[in-house]
């Protein structure tokens, strides 16, 4: 392919991407998380305090809050308050909702757009690294890959941090392979630079200052004396320089809030570093440190205050702090280690896991053309294998599938291969890739600007996906807008009741509705008067957020008349052709 038509391709393809991510970002009301980035982003610019969202770094939400500073959003900072695991910001996002009103939601919309050069960059990554491994062709399909993903569309269109550290992820991960290759201070610098980047936009990414020296050294190991262009000392030196510069940025970040605190002088809330067994001891005891009589507790922490109480109180969601997981109509109190390997196989485009497959056969065919492939799967295949070995080891609850999310491109750049044999003409298998290829973004679109709600054709679709996972996979208080659109194409539904999976008051968009009935007794023979009825599936399958448990699962009992998206279902209890036969 010529450089221009290379660039062109390039070009467009980024430019469908951004246009189908800016369009969605209108079409969809704040997910459950980001009335609180919102907020926190603001008071970071504001007062220059990160105790608000401490959960995750601050990076993504400062980004998305620049273009509602300069607008005429007004704020109630009165919700504050500082406690031990303390977590306002959730109620102060909902004040910002109710003293902005209806146009918060323009408000959350350039907060949105000012994110989407974080999925340009990721995906630009992917065309990048593929390139320089692959080829051209290889590098257009990665890119093509990452472009029309469901799942980079689903939430490169919001501005909670997750599509923003898989993009500054990969982008830090393909300047330390540059590194590697040709070791100089340049690259070094900008290795250091982008690593910084980076942590400052999930905690997922601690895990690189550990990982990028043994990388270095099975890299150097496997490295013939002749092919090294500088010395084990200078290595070591410019490592430590990309160590050390992602953690002053990090650091710098927060303003250095808090750095290089002892260990002992945290207050903790999370079972393993308060020092409990299990929540039985931490009833009977009051301890806020368990390193406070050991010698660990005397070491400076080299990370910000606020970025190590994050991780704390991620630790506590995640030891299951009250939190139900559902998988397969299941609910119980701990999750299951194969969750998300189970969410990947059903949210993920089965034209995808064909390509995935079949780049493990070209690299199995190509395997003694080129000796350096396997320290570059070992780059691209280690990152990935340890997140999704970190997150699934967290059984305490599970949720979200997008926690995952940052090992994605890394499985796109090393499935570009599959592009090198339709260069090479070899017909079958370039077929193959070129359908799979085609269906997986034809799957994609087909429910495009739902692609939150995505659900593989193995269980049915976005209609059936329910059966089998909830929360953000499927309903994150996404589709209140496409309610009102609902209504408003339907006046004859009326009377209306509505329970809603959000943080976002529907009574701002005219949506004030009451509350369908509760079985509180759950009656299998319960019957709700007559009348209309919505419904978020969450709700619907039997989660108790917020609403009572299962207390509304018996219009389960019915047949849906339309639905909102794929997380509002509608009903008519009137009409009696809707019912269902009970079990």
């Amino acid at each position: 392919m010529k450089s221009i038509h290379l660039k062109w391709a390039v070009v467009l393809l980024l430019f469908v991407h951004a246009s189908l991510l800016a369009w969605s970002a209108t079409k969809h009301s704040p997910n459950l998380n980001e009335h609180a980035h919102l907020v926190a982003g603001v008071s970071h610019w504001k007062f220059g305090r990160f105790e608000l969202y401490r959960v995750n770094p601050p990076l993504v939400r400062m980004v998305a809050a620049l273009p509602v500073l300069f607008s005429d959003a007004k704020y109630d900072w009165s919700g504050f308050y500082e406690s031990a695991g303390a977590r306002p910001v959730f109620d102060m996002g909902r004040q910002f909702i109710e003293v902005n009103g209806e146009k918060s939601i323009w408000y959350f919309t350039i907060a949105r757009w000012a994110c989407i050069p974080f999925s340009l960059l990721g995906g630009f990554i992917c065309y990048l690294w593929t390139k320089e491994l692959y080829g051209s062709i290889a590098g257009l399909f990665s890119l093509t890959l990452w472009c029309f993903s469901p799942n980079m569309l689903a939430h490169g269109q919001f501005f909670t941090p997750d599509c923003g550290a898989t993009a500054l992820g990969i982008t830090a991960a393909y300047c330390f392979w540059k590194w590697l290759r040709q070791p100089g201070w340049k690259l070094a610098i900008i290795a250091g630079v982008v690593l910084g980047l980076a942590e400052l936009t999930k905690t997922t990414w601690i895990i690189l200052f550990g990982l990028w020296p043994l990388l270095w050294l099975i890299w150097q190991v496997s490295q013939k004396t002749e092919d090294r262009s500088l010395s084990w000392k200078k290595q070591v030196s410019q490592l430590i320089c990309i160590l050390f510069l992602g953690l002053y940025l990090l650091n710098l970040g927060y303003g250095f809030e808090g750095s290089f605190k002892k260990l002992n002088q945290f207050e903790f809330t999370s079972n393993s570093l308060a020092g409990y067994e299990n929540e039985e001891q931490r009833n009977e005891e009051q301890k806020t440190n368990g390193f406070a009589d050991s010698w660990l507790g005397e070491i400076p922490v080299p990370f910000p205050q606020n970025y190590v109480l994050g991780i704390d109180i991620q630790k506590r969601d995640f030891e299951n702090f009250g939190r139900e997981s559902y998988l397969r109509g299941e609910f119980r109190d701990h999750g299951w280690w194969y969750y998300y390997l189970y969410a990947l196989a059903i949210k993920v485009p089965i034209g995808y896991w064909i390509i995935f497959c079949l780049a493990f056969l070209h690299a199995f065919y190509r395997r003694e053309s080129n000796n350096s492939d396997w320290q570059n799967g070992l780059l691209l295949a280690t990152p990935a294998i340890i997140i999704l070995t970190l997150v699934s080891s967290q059984t305490g609850f599970n949720h979200h599938m997008r926690y995952v999310l940052p090992i994605f491109p890394f499985a796109f750049i090393w499935m570009g291969q599959t592009a090198l044999w339709i260069a090479e003409k070899k017909k079958f298998a370039a077929t193959v890739t070129s359908l799979s290829l085609l269906w997986a973004i034809g799957s994609s679109l087909t429910i495009y600007p739902h692609s939150l709600s995505y659900f593989n054709e193995t269980v049915g679709g976005p209609m059936h996906g329910h059966e089998h996972l909830i929360n953000s996979n499927i309903d994150w208080g996404q589709d209140l807008l496409f309610l009102k659109e609902w209504i408003k194409r339907h006046p004859e539904a009326k009377p209306i009741h509505l329970c809603y999976y959000g943080d976002y008051n529907p009574k701002y968009l005219g949506l004030d509705y009451p509350l369908p009935p509760v079985n509180k007794k759950q009656d299998l023979d319960f019957h709700p008067p007559p009348g209309w009825y919505a419904i978020s599936i969450s709700y619907l399958k039997g989660f108790g957020w917020r609403q009572p448990k299962n207390g509304f699962s018996y219009l389960q009992g019915y047949k849906p008349v339309a639905t909102a998206g794929y997380s509002i279902y509608i009903y008519h209890t009137d009409d009696e052709s809707t019912i269902l036969k009970r079990q």
